[in-house]
This record gives C-alpha cells, structure tokens and sequence, in this order.
C-alpha cells in the first residue's frame, strides 16, 4: 500500500500574508493502526494550518521510501508491529535530519527512556489531546504556539441531529480511549485490570451513549470518529 504523500504546492495562491511567509512545518506520521492515521492525519489538517503534513505512513518502509522523506518533523508510534526497534527507527529519522516525537499508549519510564535515549525530542503519551500534542511540537520546532479556537475535527455524519457530547463513566472513557488506539477488547479489560465481559460492557454503553446523542458509533471507525470529536484522541 502506497503511503498518503501530498504535494502542497501552493502556485496561483493569493500574495502571502505575514502568517503565509512563516516556513510551515513538514511533518511525517508513522502509525500502523490506519483508521488512527487517517483521523490524526485529518485533524492536523483541519487544526494545525503551521504544519504541512506531507507524509501519511503505516508501515516503516512506506515512510523512508517515500520521495517526501525526510521531513522537518515525524511523530513516531512506539508500538509499531514490525521487527525494527524504536532505537533504529528514531536513529534513522535523526541521521537523515528529521527531528522525532514519540507517541505512545503505553507511557512506562522505560519506554520513555529508550525513546529519548535514542535522539527523540520528546515522549507523548496518546491519552494527550491532541491540541497539547501540536503545542509540544511547537516547541520543539520553535514555532509560535496556536491560540485560535480549534475547529471540529470533522462534521458530524447526515443523520446526526444533536451534537451534544454524551457523559461518559471514568471507566468508559478510559476504555475508550484505549479501543480506539488500537488495543482489542480483551487487552482493553487487561489493561483495566478489569473482567472481559466488564470491558465489553464499557464499549458498548459508550456506543449506547452516542446514540442517544444522535451521534451512532456502531463500527469502529465511527467511535474512533467521535473520540477526535470529543477530545479523546490522543
């Protein structure tokens, strides 16, 4: 599969404006979950108009063949299912000239080190929104940092008739947090330190939920949807 590279060029564009003329950060993701990808990819878009996402990636050698590599930034997921260690993959990035942020589900200290040890500028846990995860990379770019009101991170579906954001147990939020990320249901309730038939009771009152609400999650891909909606995406 051929990895989401964009060619941004921006001729016949009107006279720049002060923001225009600032250099816009390009910017690299490399995540192997790809309904994950596609709605970070989507919000950065949408949210993040200082960062030129030019590079969309799954897998390792989708991100370092493409003709877009390397980019000023890359934001690496640590738990990539492929056998290239953390280590090699932030190293690489570094020796081509890219700086490395590392997001993570599981934020241990040992993860943490091995990321910054290896050259990362940062360690960000995916629970984050994903407004504090731009501002870190701000910082670590040195880019101004953004105060404008963020916008939806995409319209609601037809069909959705109230936009209210429904009130979620502590317990469903964190399973939800943690489905969406990528983790079945089973390691959902193993992470919870919580019975199976529990976790998938969580999830699905969280889909009860958003259906009251007029905002129906029934696969996957729409709760991963709704989560960036509501801020619990990274």
């Amino acid at each position: 599969m051929p990895s989401n590279d964009v060619d941004r060029s921006s001729s016949g564009s009107p006279a720049a404006t002060p923001e225009a003329s600032t250099p816009r950060v390009r910017l690299a993701i490399l995540d192997d979950h790809e309904v994950l990808l596609d709605s970070l990819s989507s919000w950065i878009a949408q949210n993040a108009p200082d960062f030129d996402l030019v590079l969309s990636a799954s897998t390792w050698l989708q991100l370092v063949h493409s003709d877009n590599f390397p980019t000023d930034l890359v934001f690496l997921d640590f738990q990539l299912k492929e056998p290239v260690s953390i280590e090699a993959r932030v190293r690489t990035c570094r020796a081509a000239g890219a700086k490395v942020i590392v997001l993570s589900s599981l934020d241990s200290q040992e993860s943490r080190e091995r990321a910054l040890a290896a050259g990362a500028v940062a360690f960000l846990s995916k629970s984050l929104p994903m407004r504090e995860v731009m501002d870190a990379a701000r910082t670590v770019m040195g880019v101004a940092r953004d105060t404008s009101p963020q916008r939806d991170w995409r319209p609601l579906p037809g069909g959705a008739v109230n936009q209210s954001r429904p009130k979620l147990s502590a317990g469903e939020v964190e399973a939800l947090k943690l489905y969406v990320a990528g983790y079945s249901t089973a390691e959902v309730a193993e992470r919870l330190n919580v019975q199976y038939e529990t976790a998938k009771t969580y999830l699905r009152r969280v889909r009860e939920k958003y259906a009251k609400a007029g905002r129906p999650a029934s696969k996957k891909a729409d709760l991963i949807r709704r989560a960036a909606e509501d801020g619990y995406l990274l």
